[in-house]
């Protein structure tokens, strides 16, 4: 099993900043990419910045410029820089993974998410 485990997630004013980690532990072969989604109330679920087990990067328009997605591969562990917060930001954050597991005499990737952490930005 896979899990992974979120934090870093609070309540800041406008202009403030946070810093995200998400470490993945268990039964993992490797990682392929990880990635920040967010999910603001009555929002679809929606990508924020995502980055390959190689270091490329990609970004939502939203948030470029003012985040920073990375990763420590040694550590299994993504993070996730905001700075610059805006109210609109607010939404809760879940992190996730691309995961290689070695089950049954099998190799497979499947995705696996955190349990979100939340991000108020007060105005």
């Amino acid at each position: 099993q896979v899990q992974l485990v979120e934090s870093g997630g609070g309540l800041v004013q406008a202009g403030e900043s946070l810093r995200l980690s998400c470490a993945a532990s268990g039964n993992i072969v490797s990682i392929n990419a990880m990635g920040w989604y967010r999910q603001a109330p009555g929002k679809q679920r929606e990508l924020v910045a995502v980055i390959t087990s190689g270091g490329s990067t990609n970004y939502a328009d939203s948030v470029k410029g003012r985040f920073t997605i990375s990763r420590d591969n040694a550590k299994n562990t993504v993070y996730l820089q905001m700075d610059s917060l805006k109210p609109e930001d607010t939404a809760v954050y879940y992190c996730n993974a691309h995961v290689q597991v070695y089950r049954g005499g099998i190799y497979y990737t499947a995705p696996y998410w955190g349990q979100g952490t939340q991000v108020t930005v007060s105005s």
